[in-house]
């Protein structure tokens, strides 16, 4: 007989639920956030446990990675669905989310996540870092805008981010008042600037030392971030058996409901990774908006949004590009617009 373990994660705690192929409960138990204390209770375990299994979330890899270096069957289930079985149970506790878990691990009704390396991760870390430093700096600079307003002072619409210490600066050193209360917003934003700019620079040198980054960077309107975003995102390219599903993958691709006679097409699902469907947006605006170069796949897009109107087109590049970046990625080719046309 088979055994299966349940984990439902959290971030002090594990509630560890282990069932037999019959669906019978064995051991119930809530354990440490530490993989020691799992690894000794399923070691304790009078039978061998044929699989381990837990939704996916923040505590996945760290989970994963503890538990495969003890030897275990690990999988990572994708949220979604393990969600979906759950929500039949009336009552939601730690207790209950392990035992629903054991159980679909044993009816093998969930789709398996990968699990991304440690460099993906930290790609990952100096992306989001990146980011959220700008996102910083501008409410910095939006709380100046808005308490400037209310001495009548009103700033350019436009200001470059690192022109705006330059523009507020002396307008807030007139006023002694505005210079009691403002100085120091303005010092932490031009602190938090600075640090950002240190940021970019290195995401900008990661790409540039990253051959499949390089290669990627040929494609019209992509850059360096969405290039790091896209490789660390996908982390191993063997993984899609084809590169149409990778648009799919990361919700690129409509929704379906077909139901007897009713068979609509919706939205796109926006399933998957948010920052890399948002990069990929960003990219295919950017190649169809800004790139002046001419290509078969800006073509294509312009003809698409004469037809459907831009935000449609925007959203088709974009599926367009994921299936392109992974294609060259595999092939270990660079941007040959001849063979652009016929993608996706």
């Amino acid at each position: 007989m088979e055994y299966f373990a349940g984990i439902d994660v959290s971030l002090r705690s594990y509630a560890l639920c282990i069932v037999d192929s019959k669906g019978t409960v064995l051991l119930e138990r809530e354990l440490p956030c530490e993989i020691n204390d799992i690894a000794e209770c399923l070691g304790t375990f009078p039978h061998p446990i044929e699989r381990i299994g837990f939704e996916a979330g923040t505590m996945s890899q760290h989970l994963f990675y503890g538990l495969k270096a003890e030897d275990f069957d690990v999988v990572c289930m994708e949220a979604r669905q393990v969600n979906a079985a759950l929500s039949a149970m009336r009552n939601k506790t730690d207790k209950n989310d392990a035992r629903g878990i054991a159980q679909v691990l044993r009816t093998v009704w969930f789709s398996p996540v990968h699990m991304k390396s440690r460099e993906a991760h930290g790609v990952r870390a100096l992306l989001s870092t990146r980011k959220a430093l700008l996102k910083k700096t501008m409410d910095l600079a939006n709380e100046v805008r808005g308490l400037l307003k209310i001495f009548g002072i009103r700033l350019p619409m436009t200001v470059k981010h690192g022109s705006f210490d330059g523009v507020a600066r002396p307008l807030i050193e007139m006023d002694d008042v505005l210079a009691h209360a403002m100085i120091p917003l303005l010092d932490a934003r031009v602190v938090l600037y600075q640090h950002f700019l240190e940021l970019d620079r290195r995401v900008k040198r990661a790409a540039s030392h990253d051959e499949v980054c390089l290669r990627m960077m040929t494609v019209p309107g992509v850059g360096p971030i969405a290039s790091l975003t896209f490789k660390a995102a996908v982390d191993d390219p063997t993984r899609f058996k084809r590169s149409r599903t990778v648009g799919a993958h990361f919700g690129l691709t409509p929704r379906r409901y077909q139901s007897g006679e009713h068979d609509n097409p919706g939205r796109i699902s926006k399933a998957g990774d948010r920052d890399v469907r948002a990069t990929l947006y960003a990219a295919a605006n950017a190649l169809l908006m800004r790139t002046m170069a001419g290509s078969q796949i800006k073509s294509w897009g312009m003809r698409l949004m004469r037809a459907k109107g831009r935000r449609r087109a925007v959203v088709a590049v974009a599926r367009k590009l994921a299936v392109l970046l992974h294609r060259m990625w595999t092939d270990g080719t660079e941007f040959r617009q001849e063979n652009v046309g016929g993608m996706a």
